[in-house]
């Protein structure tokens, strides 16, 4: 890593009731990175498992940054546990690559394909996550259909 990083422990929180966890950032978001809202990020938890994400204010005092549950799960902890983070400002393009066979609806439907190109990373990240990750072809099938018409109904994301 040749970028400067910013090192600290966190302990996992919990939001809310739901299963999803943050870990506060300690330092000032608009001094180290000269920005107020959202940074995206790098990270290394606990020297190992890498991320890819952003620091983000929701509705908090300070930024935070999610920890998904496969983060979680490849840690092995949960909330309460003490995570270090080793993080730096992502400052790569992020691209969502397209396979073929989901290519193919889209130029088969040009306004959804008009409308996903309009989408945030995550969004169209989690929507091919969705169809890739389906483990039956015809489960895949569905779920491209199901996909062009949650983006025609403007469903940002799965």
């Amino acid at each position: 890593m040749t970028q400067d990083y910013i090192s600290f422990q966190a302990i996992i929180q919990q939001s809310g009731t739901i299963n999803a966890a943050f870990v506060e950032f300690p330092f000032s978001v608009e001094e180290l990175f000269g920005k107020k809202g959202q940074v995206k990020i790098k990270a290394i938890f606990d020297g190992k498992v890498k991320y890819r994400g952003s620091l983000a204010k929701m509705n908090s005092d300070c930024h935070i940054l999610g920890l998904t549950q496969e983060v979680r799960n490849n840690l092995g902890k949960s909330f309460g546990d003490t995570v270090s983070v080793k993080l730096w400002e992502d400052k790569e393009k992020r691209i969502v690559e397209i396979p073929e066979d989901v290519q193919i609806v889209f130029n088969e439907n040009l306004k959804a394909k008009e409308l996903f190109e309009a989408m945030s990373y995550t969004h169209k990240k989690e929507y091919i996550r969705w169809i890739v990750e389906a483990k039956k072809p015809e489960t895949r099938e569905n779920r491209k259909v199901k996909m062009i018409e949650m983006i025609l109904a403007v469903k940002k994301g799965i």
